[in-house]
């Protein structure tokens, strides 16, 4: 075989690699944005519905410390509330925070079952509804906060549960919108089947060379 032929070959093996990849990856793409869409239609509606509801607890969703630092700080203002801190930091430093701004242990349930976003809702959502709860105040950093809303709305949302949303400021900028798109629609997978979408985020994120 030629140089020539040798390299005409490589070329059209690394062809059809590439178109491969491309027709695994289109369809996930094209499920994820049509499973966004139909979670997104019921936003206005959710967020209308609950406009009146009182929150009965604090939900924070773990990934910066300050978070916890400001939720402690909020729990002062609201002592009748229960707060539920989902995968934030070690039990040591969260248990000191909430201990040094004068919260009861009793009120304070750290769970760390979430791996992300997604998870944070999914974990919580059916010991929320088990508990009466109807409504929260929703914490996250600021930049974090309209992936939270969002997936939010479709999970909690699913459940009778209405949320506010607190935000935390940073310095962050905004979560990009593929982020959103991406996590909406695993929410609406989450509600329909009971699957957080974690094997087609890997996919996703990793399409097969």
């Amino acid at each position: 075989m030629t140089l020539r032929q040798a390299a005409l070959s490589k070329s059209s093996k690394k062809s059809k690699k590439y178109s491969l990849r491309r027709s695994i990856q289109r369809p996930l793409q094209h499920f994820f944005w049509g499973a966004a869409l139909v979670g997104l239609i019921g936003l206005g509606y959710q967020s209308l519905q609950g406009f009146w509801q009182k929150p009965q607890a604090v939900l924070v969703l773990g990934g910066a410390t300050e978070r916890e630092v400001f939720a402690a700080e909020f729990a002062q203002a609201h002592p009748e509330l229960p707060i539920w801190v989902s995968s934030g930091s070690n039990p040591e430093y969260a248990e000191w925070v909430f201990s040094e701004a004068g919260i009861a242990a009793d009120r304070v349930h750290l769970d760390y079952q979430a791996v992300d976003t997604v998870t944070n809702f999914t974990t919580l959502v059916d010991t929320l509804k088990a508990q009466g709860i109807t409504s929260v105040y929703l914490i996250t950093s600021d930049y974090h906060m309209r992936r939270a809303q969002v997936i939010g709305e479709i999970i909690l949302g699913s459940r009778g549960i209405d949320f506010k949303p607190i935000a935390v400021p940073s310095r962050h900028q905004n979560e990009p919108i593929e982020k959103v798109v991406r996590d909406a629609a695993r929410a609406v997978l989450w509600v329909t089947t009971g699957n957080t979408g974690a094997d087609l985020l890997q996919r996703w994120k990793h399409p097969v060379p």
